[in-house]
């Protein structure tokens, strides 16, 4: 009996040893990140210094940039068979899937950083989420805004409305959806690459290109254009997605931490992105640029009205744009 007694404390002894000593540490949720565009751009920055800092430890968040992991359009499928935990994908990838997403990229839906945030913030982005979740496999956590396209020209031909870009050659990505674009607020679309933009506009190929003012400046249009059409007739965005199967497997805690991560880091790039747009304006007015407002709203229902008689329009959910236009 006194054997037995002292084994039995003898093995009581060795498991209180072993459950004072230091429990190993589970390993953190790898959250693989590709992205297009630069480290420094940012909304890049939003998710290296914010986000990733907000989601804590228990993610490791390895963010890629520059296309360097995936190249740009092969994300979603990434993500989709388990490469890639999350990805920042225009709504035109994902209306390669879902077409009901196609009515996010047209002229004149989305009209600026703020509508582009009440719209996620509503009900209308609780359907887009649910579309998401059940064609593509993949959750949307927050919009983020890149920027808003202007019409940049050649000569001093007053920009007022659509009927006065009647003719001018626009260069426009090629594709349907982006040369429809063109042809929505009134111009004649022409696709070029847009490494041979500078150049088309020198030699007189092209009248006109629209971006973000941003990328104006970084590709030097200003050099061989006259003015600029702050038409503001498409907004530049991504959607932040994560992998249905990975957020799912998520605590609704860390779910909506994962969430209200995204939005604190992408409210700050969206200031950065608007700031810049401002400082812009000034830089290329002292550049000798004519720099002017058209008629919005003549443009905004010139365009709208031109989606709905063309093809373009038959996957937008019924009454989708009625309520996206009551925002």
């Amino acid at each position: 009996m006194l054997t037995t007694r002292r084994k039995f404390l003898a093995g009581s002894a060795a498991a209180l040893a072993i459950g004072a000593l230091p429990l190993p540490a589970f390993a953190a949720t790898r959250l693989r990140f590709a992205d297009v565009t630069t480290a420094d751009a940012p909304r890049s920055l939003a998710l290296v210094d914010i986000f990733a800092k907000e989601i804590g430890p228990d993610f490791e968040f390895q963010p890629y940039f520059n296309s360097t992991l995936f190249k740009q359009g092969t994300e979603l499928v990434a993500v989709q068979r388990g490469n890639l935990e999350m990805a920042m994908l225009p709504p035109s990838d994902f209306a390669k899937q879902a077409p009901e997403f196609d009515i996010l990229g047209a002229a004149y839906v989305v009209r600026d950083a703020g509508h582009l945030t009440a719209i996620f913030d509503s009900d209308i982005g609780e359907d887009f989420r649910k579309i998401a979740r059940e064609k593509l496999g993949v959750e949307i956590l927050a919009p983020a805004y890149y920027g808003a396209r202007h019409v940049n020209l050649k000569g001093d031909r007053k920009i007022m409305k659509p009927e006065d870009l009647a003719g001018v050659k626009l260069r426009m990505p090629g594709g349907e959806s982006w040369q429809f674009l063109g042809q929505a607020i009134g111009a004649n679309p022409i696709a070029m690459d847009y490494a041979e933009t500078y150049t088309g506009l020198q030699t007189g190929a092209i009248d006109a290109q629209d971006n973000p003012l941003p990328n104006n400046k970084l590709m030097k249009f200003h050099e061989v254009t006259d003015q600029i059409v702050l038409t503001g007739h498409n907004i530049g965005f991504g959607l932040l997605l994560i992998s249905s199967k990975v957020f799912d497997g998520l605590s609704k805690e860390a779910q909506q931490t994962m969430r209200d991560a995204a939005s604190k880091g992408f409210a700050w790039s969206t200031q950065e992105y608007l700031k810049q747009e401002a400082d812009l304006v000034g830089f290329f007015k002292d550049q000798g640029l004519d720099i002017y407002q058209p008629d919005v709203a003549a443009f905004r229902a010139y365009a709208q009205e031109a989606y709905l008689k063309s093809p373009l329009s038959t996957s937008w959910p019924d009454g989708m744009l009625e309520r996206i236009n009551a925002l």
